[in-house]
């Protein structure tokens, strides 16, 4: 059964270069350790909502974009040993700095029930 893992994150609207270069470094990490997709999407058009919404979830301030991404998986099995591995990877780490605030990033990993 496929598995994905969802990402929500507040990223400074003057950083969408270097998020991108980030992201760029880190994916081919990920599916050496086993990920089939990811995924980075850039707000677009992400409303405020009248009792929640994606930019009150990580607390966006006004001068911040809101990134929604997913990492798919064959497996929740499979995804547990990438994230174990891909984290302890040196190059992770080597990629550097993230250009966002992680403490306010939301995540979650999810069993898909429809894909058509």
């Amino acid at each position: 059964m496929p598995y994905v893992d969802g990402f929500v994150i507040a990223v400074p609207a003057d950083k969408q270069e270097e998020f991108r270069r980030v992201a760029a470094a880190a994916a081919p990490i990920f599916k050496e350790y086993g990920a089939l997709r990811v995924v980075e999407c850039w707000g677009d058009d992400v409303p405020d909502g009248k009792l929640t919404d994606f930019r009150r979830a990580v607390d966006a301030k006004e001068d911040e974009v809101v990134v929604f991404s997913w990492i798919e998986y064959a497996s929740k099995e499979v995804r547990d040993a990438a994230h174990a591995g891909s984290m302890a990877d040196p190059r992770m780490a080597a990629i550097g700095d993230m250009p966002f605030d992680g403490k306010r990033m939301i995540f979650g990993g999810f069993l898909p029930i429809l894909d058509v």
